[in-house]
């Protein structure tokens, strides 16, 4: 027994003839190259075959004594279940067919007999061609509707939803930042109309949010593919500030890469938050240094001698409230920046000296950690508050020393490009998981809760990092993996004009 696979046939065709010697002649023709054939002599059982098995196309003889070749192809173009099957009609030489009736009843060719096997084959095969093409353009035709159908569907649904959002939401061109449309909640907070935003630009809209700003916005998300929960200020209509948290996808509209920007607004929050972040952080300046005084003087055992248990006591307690007061000044210099109450000096300074300057700051704590450091600074000249910058520097290095096992590097190096200088921060730390890499730059974040006992932090480093780096209109953010350490980036514009130091 042979084990070779049965081919698959060509196509099913159904020959409908009442000259036995034709349909065997046909069959045999056809079987030869591939196709699976039905010969049947009554018309009424060609009509029944077709109905109950459609064929992929019909052969039919014209002349037939129960019921003529015309009247078949009538009735089967009549039945929705035969009416699409391509119908090629034959004809014997010496007979008259009547072309006009053979294709008026829904006939797509003829053939004469005797048979040319060449044109049999060749009239077969187009035919068969044009009604697979023809398949498969109904086919797409009935998915495109489909789709056509959903998306109106998705449509309508994100159009209730946009119109009856809580949240302001905008859509703008991403290049220009052109709005395109607006809820009437945007209408709401703003006081601007549809008619008074549709085709202006965010930065027209809100003179507050910069050129540089914007851009480096649109840098992010064409990096990252969306921005969440990002702080800005904006102005209504009469000049009122808002503090609003916005949080923008990447879409597209008719092949134009465009924002969908989800608005919170947050301002009575924050003056909430603000207010009570002051009063807190001054009602517990003073009574903390009256205790941290008190402990320093007991720990000096002027007032009387201490077991080393009490010194111990006493040392545990010093430590908290030393944290406790990192953690007063780390709020009041976080806010005193963000509203403007400490000015940035911008001077020209040297960028590799700073670098060098909070690696040497930062080495007796890398020292007593047993982490090396390396410094691989790129001589360039650039307009900033070199103070707010070496505390960065130094932020960011304390951070990736407190993080970094004993005998491991910490690297800080720098990279110029012709808009911007590149600062790196790189060790081999435990890594941050994907989903805190943008909350840590939040107050009181931290990868873990207990880093702010283990490791002494107070959630608030990173976010007057971010708070420097963005008053100079640079960027930072991170890359990290799990188990093989984080890089902290920090770009700063280099002046036009400014270059390469000496």
């Amino acid at each position: 027994m042979s084990n070779s696979p049965i081919a698959t046939p060509k196509a099913d065709i159904l020959v409908i003839d009442d000259t036995p010697e034709n349909l065997a002649l046909l069959s045999q023709i056809l079987k030869d190259k591939g196709y699976k054939v039905r010969s049947v002599t009554k018309p009424s059982t060609g009509l029944r075959g077709a109905q109950a098995a459609p064929p992929d196309l019909i052969l039919l003889d014209v002349k037939m004594p129960e019921m003529d070749g015309y009247e078949v192809c009538k009735r089967l173009k009549a039945d929705q279940r035969t009416h699409d099957i391509p119908i090629i009609f034959i004809s014997a030489l010496g007979e008259l067919l009547d072309k006009v009736t053979a294709f008026e009843v829904g006939g797509v060719d003829y053939i004469t007999k005797p048979f040319q096997v060449e044109e049999v084959l060749a009239r077969l095969e187009t035919h068969l061609t044009i009604c697979n093409l023809q398949k498969q353009l109904q086919a797409q035709n009935k998915q495109l509707q489909q789709e056509i159908v959903e998306r109106t569907a998705a449509e309508e649904k994100f159009g209730i939803i946009f119109r009856s959002s809580p949240n302001p939401i905008a859509i703008a061109t991403l290049t220009e930042g052109r709005f395109l449309d607006i809820n009437p909640c945007f209408s709401k907070l703003t006081g601007y109309s549809q008619t008074e935003v549709i085709g202006r630009t965010i930065t027209e809209l809100n003179p507050s949010l910069t050129p540089e700003i914007y851009d480096s916005a649109v840098q992010y998300l064409l990096e990252n593919g969306s921005l969440h929960n990002k702080e800005y200020e904006i102005y209504t209509k009469e000049g009122q500030p808002r503090v609003v948290l916005v949080s923008t996808e990447l879409i597209e509209l008719a092949g134009v890469q465009c924002t969908l920007s989800i608005i919170n607004d947050i301002t009575e929050r924050k003056r909430m938050e603000d207010e009570f972040i002051s009063l807190v952080s001054h009602e517990l300046r003073t009574p903390m240094n009256s205790i941290i005084g008190a402990l320093d003087l007991l720990g000096t055992q002027k007032l009387g001698t201490l077991t080393e248990l009490g010194q111990q006591t006493i040392n545990i307690a010093t430590n908290n409230m030393e944290r406790l007061i990192r953690l007063v000044n780390d709020i009041l210099d976080l806010e005193r920046i963000k509203s403007g109450k400490i000015a940035m000096r911008y001077v020209e300074c040297q960028a590799d000296k700073l670098l060098i300057e909070a690696t040497q700051a930062m080495q007796a704590m890398a020292d007593s950690a047993q982490v090396n450091l390396s410094v691989e600074p790129t001589p360039v000249q650039i307009h900033a508050d070199p103070d707010r910058i070496l505390q960065t520097l130094t932020n960011l290095l304390s951070n990736a020393i407190k993080f970094s096992e004993p005998g491991e590097t910490v690297s800080l190096r720098s990279s110029l490009n012709c808009e911007y200088l590149q600062i790196e921060v790189q060790d081999r730390g435990r890594g941050i998981p994907q989903d805190k890499l943008q909350l840590i730059f939040e107050r009181f974040q931290q990868v873990d809760a207990s880093d702010s006992r283990a490791k002494g932090g107070t959630g608030l480093g990173l976010p007057i990092c971010r708070t420097i780096v963005e008053q100079h209109n640079g960027r930072i953010w991170v890359e990290s993996s799990l188990g093989e350490g984080s890089t902290f980036y920090v770009r700063l514009p280099v002046d036009e004009g400014l270059g390469t130091g000496d």
